[in-house]
């Protein structure tokens, strides 16, 4: 039976059509799958410090390839001397998260970052002191009077340093200078300075001629509290909240590798940080490693519904280097309560 011209050219139009319903059907899933690629970034930058914690401890142990290079993620870490550095990279736009002194987590805020408060990898004790020379006479902190003393500026050495001259009377009575760590060591060694308040591994190599006359520990005795926090950016956060819930993951698991076993931890830092265990022992066991369940806790983030007392702790804080002209403006309560954010932890521990 012959087949009719006008039924051959519909024929031809369906079979046409078809295929094009088929074209456009892998075409979307081809869309799919470039927009799930396109779900995660390319590569992260994290500013990191160089100190005995938990970060530490995530990137010698190769914690990073498991929850973001296997995901096809680079990650750049760039090493910053302090905060006030970090805060410069932040401003810049060049990096994502960065560990910082709450201090300068402060400044963070009050101009204006665009950043958040995530976690808190450590509160410093005794592993940030205030050192002077054996045999320099230097016995208790009025002894300091006249003296030229060292620290990082804007950081939670300057701050608790500044506390302990105040409690003192003697704050108008020292030099103070701006160094960084390295600078502070070469200084200690020409005899420039006769003390430095600053954290390891830095303190460490000045207790090699000298000892500590006060430390952080001691001070959050008298209700200064100091600690290394970690910041993000807000529009990273906000496009890829679940990656910040793996960091937060990465982190408590290096974490729970030093409360296990502290030994196997501190021979992981000294390797990393080139120092030798029982220094890296010694310097972990100088600040408190807080589990995410106790940061969720009222004595520090609280929950998304109630803020936790560490955000009233940032804003005594905030207002206390307003008077010492570090900050201009110090950030309302209302904006620590929401810049000091528990929602990744929580989501984190889903």
């Amino acid at each position: 039976m012959k087949i009719s011209l006008v039924v051959k050219r519909m024929l031809l139009l369906a079979l046409v059509g078809l295929i094009a319903v088929f074209l456009v059907g892998c075409g979307g899933d081809s869309g799919n799958a470039n927009q799930t690629a396109k779900s995660l970034p390319e590569e992260i930058n994290f500013g990191i410090l160089r100190v005995p914690n938990d970060e530490t401890i995530a990137i010698a142990e190769g914690l990073f390839d498991k929850y973001f290079t296997d995901k096809g993620i680079k990650c750049n870490l760039i090493v910053f001397d302090s905060g006030a550095e970090a805060n410069k990279a932040l401003a810049s736009g060049s990096i994502d998260f960065a560990t910082m002194g709450n201090t300068n987590a402060i400044i963070a805020l009050s101009r204006d970052l665009d950043v958040e408060m995530v976690w808190i990898h450590e509160v410093l004790g005794e592993i940030e002191a205030l050192a002077v020379k054996d045999g320099s006479g230097i016995n208790q902190v009025e002894d300091l009077s006249g003296k030229r003393i060292a620290t990082p500026f804007a950081s939670t050495s300057h701050y608790i340093l500044l506390n302990v001259l105040k409690e003192a009377g003697i704050e108008d009575q020292v030099q103070l200078l701006d160094m960084q760590t390295a600078e502070i060591v070469a200084a200690w060694e020409r005899g420039d300075i006769q003390a430095a308040y600053t954290w390891q591994p830095s303190l460490g190599k000045l207790l090699e001629s000298g000892k500590i006359l006060v430390s952080s520990q001691d001070m959050i005795e008298k209700g200064y509290i100091t600690a290394n926090v970690e910041v993000v950016r807000k529009k990273f956060a906000q496009k890829y909240p679940e990656l910040v819930a793996s960091f937060i993951s990465c982190l408590t698991e290096a974490a729970d590798i030093y409360r296990a076993d502290p030994e196997k931890a501190a021979a992981i830092v000294a390797q990393e940080l080139e120092i030798t265990v029982e220094d890296a022992l010694e310097q972990m066991r100088g600040s408190c490693w807080v589990t995410p369940q106790e940061l969720l806790s009222d004595d520090y983030f609280g929950t998304s519904e109630q803020p936790g007392a560490f955000t009233t702790v940032m804003k005594d804080t905030s207002d206390f280097l307003q008077t010492q002209d570090s900050i201009e403006v110090s950030p309302s309560q209302t904006e620590f309560n929401q810049y000091v954010t528990p929602v990744y932890i929580e989501k984190s521990l889903d």
